[in-house]
Formats: C-alpha cells, structure tokens, sequence
C-alpha cells in the first residue's frame, strides 16, 4: 500500500486462535458469528502482523508480534498458536535484517503485540531482536509494563520488557516520531493504549489499534474483554470514527484475519479493502 511517500507492508507476526468470547466481551455469539469466523471451539483467527512503513528513509514497525520460542506449551494451547512469527524471513526478503529496523511503535505492551521484540537464546538468556531501533512507548504503559496489577500481570512480562529497556523513548500522551507519522494515547484496552496516525502528500492513514481490532469490531459498542477501561474504548471509537470515516482514509489493522485495511465513509460503508 502507498500513503502518500510512505510505503506500508504487513510482515507475518503469528496467528493465535482465541476465545470468541473475550475478542467479541458481552456481544452473543448469535450476532458477531455472522460478522467474523469461529470455529468449533469458539475460537476465532487472529493475526499479529507488524505493519511495516518505509518512509523518509527510515525503516519503520508498527507492533512486533508473537516471536518465536516465547510461549510454553502450555500457552501454545490457551492461545490457539497456529503460526509463530516469520518477521525476520519477510524482511530478509526485502533485502533487510532486524539491524534494519530504525523505529518500532508499539501501540501497546500486552503478549501478542510485543513478545516478538526480544529473543531467547538456548542457554535461556534473552536478547534484543532489533538492536538498533528506537521503541517509542506511551509512559502509562511503560509504567504498568514494569509493575502490574493483579489484573495486567497476566499479559505484562518482566521476559518481555528487561532486554530492551535501553531502546525505549517514553512520551506522555502524544509524540511525532517522524514527521507524518503521530503516536495519541487513547486508552481504553490499556491504560496507555495508543493509536497512530499517518499522513503524506494529503493522503492518511489511522492504526486505531486494538480499540478497533478487526472489521467485525465497527461497532462502537464491541469492545474486546482484553480491554481494561472499556467505556473509553467505546468514547474514543466515537471520536475517531467522526474525524476518520471519510471515505478516503485508510483503516490498518493489525489482528484482522480477512482485511489488511479498509475505507469506511461517513455512513460506516465500506469503500475500499485491502485483503490479506
């Protein structure tokens, strides 16, 4: 995809299989079945596919996915693991290595977005995948990544934070990595959720992240069970739809199993797609 002068891929991060239930919260099944793919297990295909953007020179992630030989068995299962991370494979096929990696924005911290920043080595020792990029984290979340609650322990690891706490670049609500390409704090299915915005050349692009996990997620009112505050996750789709559904701005996404991105007018109707 081109937005402008930035040049957007997706890079493979894993497939989980999870829960219908905790993807679609106090939606019934009777009604979001019809929107998205569930199997016999009540699990529904996730994806956790980096979006990678070339742009002013700079090589670009959003997000990091699964990674590779960060679960144990145990969480292979409860996670409905289908596919482990192909990042590294998908840039060398660009011609590119983790060193290449210049910025990684992370939308948040929870397992599935950022497991796929660090590497385990067979002696146990964990590493930095992309060494020499910059990782740009809201400071709400960099906060409760070091010292969860009894709630976010579940998803915020020491395993996942401790070898690329050099790397990180905290900021407080909003931030501009590089021109065009703008990081807000929503919250809403963390404290320090984020979405980011990307603009060149008059055309845009939105990541709402997983405020808006997949298409089937259009509602504003279909928030995840993953999400922590899901009032502001339902006010904040409010908002951004009235400023984004104009028929002409790309939707991104990270978790869809269908749709890379979508265009949604101002009726909520579906202009343009973008398939997997």
């Amino acid at each position: 995809m081109q937005v402008g002068e930035m040049k957007i891929d997706w890079l493979r991060g894993g497939e989980l299989h999870l829960d219908g239930g905790t993807m679609f919260g106090v939606v019934p099944k009777v009604l979001w079945s019809r929107k998205y793919p569930v199997n016999e297990k009540n699990q529904v295909p996730t994806r956790t596919d980096p979006i990678f953007v070339q742009f002013q020179g700079k090589n670009i992630l959003i997000d990091a996915g699964i990674g590779n030989n960060r679960l144990t068995e145990k969480q292979w299962r409860n996670f409905g693991v289908a596919e482990e991370s192909n990042v590294l494979s998908d840039l060398r096929a660009k011609n590119l290595t983790e060193q290449d990696i210049d910025m990684v924005l992370m939308t948040h911290l929870h397992y599935d977005h950022v497991l796929g920043l660090t590497g385990k080595r067979e002696s146990g020792e964990y590493y930095s995948v992309f060494p020499n990029a910059q990782i740009f984290v809201e400071q709400t979340e960099w906060d409760e990544m070091r010292a969860p609650n009894i709630r976010s322990k579940a998803t915020y690891w020491k395993e996942n934070w401790e070898s690329i706490a050099s790397q990180v670049v905290t900021y407080k609500e909003e931030v501009e990595p590089i021109s065009g390409i703008k990081m807000i704090r929503t919250g809403g299915h963390s404290a320090g959720h984020a979405i980011i915005e990307l603009s060149s050349m008059g055309e845009k692009a939105i990541h709402m992240a997983d405020i808006f996990p997949t298409h089937a997620h259009q509602n504003v009112l279909w928030v995840t069970a993953f999400d922590d505050y899901p009032m502001d996750s339902i006010f904040q789709k409010q908002a951004l739809f009235r400023k984004w559904m104009d028929g002409n701005t790309w939707f991104l996404f990270y978790h869809d199993a269908k749709y890379r991105a979508i265009k949604l007018n101002a009726l909520g109707e579906c202009v343009d797609s973008l398939l997997i």
